[in-house]
């Protein structure tokens, strides 16, 4: 079966203009959390590379360490892919939860 990452049913998106905004939905993230909730978060980046590194960065290790910080160990998966002509996306979501989705 293929799969694509926009498949996946998403609670919100973050469009994100710098990295102060990543930190930003970082913490939002981490407040909403993962578990049970059978859907993942969008995080839209501009198509700048440098910037898109960086913000992606900002992203997954702040997501690692914000859950370990707040004792809630979690298997997240993430993928990153080209959402439109203007942006990258990052989608996030619990291991568990994407299982039970069925993909």
């Amino acid at each position: 079966m293929e799969f694509h990452p926009k498949e996946l049913p998403i609670s919100k998106t973050y469009d994100l203009k710098d990295v102060k905004d990543a930190t930003d939905a970082v913490d939002d993230m981490i407040k909403l959390g993962f578990s049970n909730k059978k859907e993942g978060f969008r995080v839209l980046m501009p198509k700048e590379s440098k910037l898109a590194k960086r913000i992606g960065y900002t992203i997954t290790t702040g997501i690692t360490y914000g859950l370990k910080q707040n004792k809630k160990i979690e298997d997240i998966k993430y993928w990153t892919y080209h959402y439109d002509e203007t942006h990258y996306a990052i989608v996030l979501i619990s291991q568990k939860d994407f299982t039970e989705l069925g993909f």
